[in-house]
Formats: structure tokens, sequence, C-alpha cells
């Protein structure tokens, strides 16, 4: 403030590039719950673009507050400075350099070793250590075995004790989860006046300054569908209602066989790892993406910059198993062991996936009083499919007949390479919808992302413990 220095605007104006600053404030109205909380549980205490966005559900935004609140600052086996450096770490393997530069301020101010932040060269072992787990849970977590959890527990005087590996895994997952929700919304960098030009300008995406500033260069050719009329849209979402009620009517009169269920699944899986990375894309991708251009500010944090959800879709070299919820779910299994290794995390972490579950107003665009249980099922069982988690109880059929082609590709960019979304693949699909209704997709992806990958790292921490 002494330098007087001038504070220039981010590329659009409010928290969103994607929503309209108005449609934020009016859904929010900012109202005095939401100020409370962020005195409360605010780890930055300000209200920040994420807190924002996400208070458009005032309901979810404090389940997910406390959570974040008790993982970054309440008492747990971690020292502050660590939980910091593993967020910045995770949100490295996304480029989100959004959530690395809040991080890396929260991090100097816990009391963080400056020297840390020039790279993983300069950070103790210990932590140079998670790089293979945290490569693994945000790219392809089903790889993840009790030999990765051996190898951190039993590495002598660099070892960490399983309730810390609890601790770190938590932090890893939610921070992999929010960078999804942080591209999926096109959250803003935030207005620093301690910086030398007044704003960090982080890239909303790799496509950002062209993308934001005029929407019109990257695949614009190839999106001419975007441009259906009010009269496609409407009937688009007609169609959608259509199917949800005849779904709901077809349960009661159809069971399909166990043997069915599970062929669907299968397909269902096939067909989500060729969305963007093959022939089923809708959006032909313009650029490579082998070579992504990472810069130096996040690079330094992340060994392995090319190692991503791609390559195994892309070259085939690792088939896919199915995990099966019934043999390791959330609630018999994950909560449990994570409640007792890292007390009461559990408890929030099983609020904050119930509450982006169940959270409805019961409408769906313009109609009131509708069901939408089936639809945010889909969702997050779309989520969980992707990464191999099958549900028995589960027809995936739903699946294809209630998401459709363009909300596929929006799904499967959030969750498996959020730095590729465009502001183009969320105007894309139900264009008829609230921009609030499109938030609460993005809260059910990244509470399904971050729940899906814990459920693959507690059950390698079990095996390793029987």
């Amino acid at each position: 403030q002494e330098k007087r220095v001038q504070v220039s605007p981010p590329l659009t104006r409010g928290p969103s590039a994607f929503i309209p600053e108005n449609e934020v404030m009016q859904a929010n109205g900012l109202n005095e719950r939401t100020n409370l909380l962020v005195e409360e549980y605010s780890t930055s205490g300000r209200l920040d673009n994420i807190t924002q966005v996400m208070s458009i559900h005032t309901q979810y935004l404090e389940s997910f507050l406390r959570s974040q609140f008790y993982m970054l600052r309440m008492d747990g086996p971690l020292p502050l400075p660590y939980r910091h450096y593993i967020a910045i770490m995770a949100a490295a393997r996304h480029q989100c350099s959004y959530l690395i530069n809040m991080h890396v301020d929260e991090f100097l101010k816990t009391g963080g070793i400056a020297d840390w932040l020039n790279g993983l060269e300069y950070i103790p072992q210990r932590l140079k250590n998670l790089n293979e787990i945290n490569k693994l849970l945000a790219h392809r977590p089903w790889l993840i075995t009790k030999d990765h959890i051996q190898k951190l527990v039993k590495t002598g005087e660099n070892n960490w004790s399983l309730p810390e590996l609890v601790h770190a895994v938590v932090l890893l997952a939610h921070y992999h989860a929010l960078a999804s929700f942080v591209f999926g919304s096109g959250i803003n960098p935030e207005r620093d006046p301690d910086t030398s030009n007044g704003v960090r300008l982080i890239a909303v995406n790799n496509f950002c300054v062209c993308d934001l500033a005029n929407d019109n260069n990257i695949e614009n050719a190839s999106l001419t569908s975007s441009n259906f009329g009010i009269a496609d849209s409407l009937s688009e979402l007609e169609a959608l209602m259509e199917r949800m009620k005849r779904l709901q009517e077809d349960k009661e009169d159809d069971e399909a066989s166990q043997e069915e269920m599970a062929t669907r699944f299968e397909k269902e899986k096939k067909e989500s790892l060729l969305v963007i990375s093959g022939g089923i894309c809708a959006f032909p991708v313009l650029f490579s993406f082998d070579d992504e251009i990472v810069s130096t500010d996040v690079s330094r944090y992340i060994e392995d910059p090319g190692f991503g959800y791609k390559d195994f879709a892309r070259r085939g070299e690792d088939h896919l198993p199915t995990f099966r919820a019934q043999d390791y779910t959330w609630e018999n299994h994950g909560f449990s062991l994570v409640n007792r290794l890292y007390s009461d995390i559990g408890h929030l972490l099983d609020e904050k996936f119930r509450m982006v579950y169940n959270l409805t107003y019961n409408t769906m665009a313009t109609h009131e009083d509708v069901d939408t249980t089936t639809l945010r099922r889909a969702l997050f069982n779309y989520v969980h499919c992707m990464y191999g988690i099958r549900y028995d109880d589960y027809d995936y059929g739903e699946v294809n007949q209630l998401l459709e082609r363009s909300l596929k590709v929006y799904i499967k960019t959030v969750t498996c390479y959020p730095e590729r979304t465009t502001k183009r693949m969320y105007d894309s699909y139900w264009r008829q919808f609230k921009h609030s209704e499109k938030v609460h997709v993005n809260l059910l992806l990244m509470e399904a992302r971050m729940q899906a990958e814990l459920l693959y790292a507690l059950r390698a921490i079990t095996r390793h413990l029987t």
C-alpha cells in the first residue's frame, strides 16, 4: 500500500470466469451466515473466490470449511507447515497455481522454511517420499498397493507413522479434488495487492487468455452443436426429465440380472476411457497434451510431470481392474479406519459426502418439485466408474440415459485432467440450467473424486495392516 501499487483486475470480473458476477452475488447474497462461517473457519481469514462460489450452497459450504479447517489448523499428526506443503504438492499435480499461491502464503505464515519453496530438492526426504503416492492418487489411484504403504512406513529415519500418513493422504485427496472444483468452476485469480503487478496472473487453464478473453479461439469449429437455439435446449431439458421419469417407472417393473448389470458397468467403464482420449470425443482436441507446458513455478513441486490419467487410457498398458464397492465401502471400512488413525476427520468427511449427495432444492432449471435423486446418483457413480469402482446394486444403463455426451466430456475433463477445462465445455452442457445447478455438479464431482482416491488409499492401508 505504501508503494501505491495499482491493482489490475482479473481477466473477467467476479470470483468466476464462467459465472456472471451478479449471479454469484445474487445466489448467495453473501449472507450473514457465510460471513460468520468465513470468520470461524477460513484459514486465510478472508472471503476468497472459492468460498464465494461455493457459498451459492451455504449448507454444503459449512461442512466443506469445517473439514478443511480441521485438516489444516486443528490438532492432528502433522505439523502445520507440512500440511500446507502437502497441499502445494497436490495442487501442482494439476498445475493449479490458484491453490499453490494460496498455500505458499499459508506455509510461510505458519513458520514454513522459505527454502522449501525453491522446489522438491530443498525439502526433507520424508516429504519427498510422498511423491509417488501423490502422483498415483492424483492420476491412477487403482495402482496403489500395500507395498507403497509399507515403503512409506518402513523407511528408517524418514518413515511415516500411520496416523501421519493418513493425514497426508486426506490432504492429498482433498487438494486434488479441490483443483477439479477450481478449474471446473473457472475460479479467477485473487486480486493481490502484495504482488508487484497487483495480481498474480494465474491461468484458469492452459487456454486461459484467448479462451476467456474472446471465447472463440478454442474448439470453435467443432462445437457447432453448442449453437442450439433456446427451443433445442428446452426440448433437451424436457427430454432429460422424461428419461428420469421413465427410469423411475421402469425400476418398478424391470429388474436386470446381476450378469446384465455387470456387463453394463464394463461397457460404461470402457466407454468412459474413450471420452476425450479417443474418437468418441465430442470436442476434437486441437492441442497435443503430451508436451503440456508446465510453468517453472509449478514444475518445481512435481516429479514425473508427464504421468497422468490419459497415459493409461491411450496406451492400454494397464487394464483398469474393477474395485467392487461392496468389498470395501466408505461407510463400513474407510470411515472407521480413517477415524481411528486421525480422530474425528472421518465424521467431518462423512458429513460432507452425505451433504453433497443428498443436497437438493427439488428443482431442475425452471421446474419445481422434481426428484433429482437418479441424476445425482448417476453423476457420482459415473466418476467412480472412471476410477474402476462398481456398485453391484446400480444399473449403469442409467448413466447413459441421463448424462449426455457433452456432459460426459465435461465430467471426464474436470475429474481426470481439470487443467484442460474450458468455458466452452462448461457452457456446452445443460444450457437451460442455472449456474447454481452447475456449481452443484462440480461439488458432486469433487466429492466423488475425493472419495474414490480415499477408497483406494485406505484399502491399501487396510491390506498393509492385515
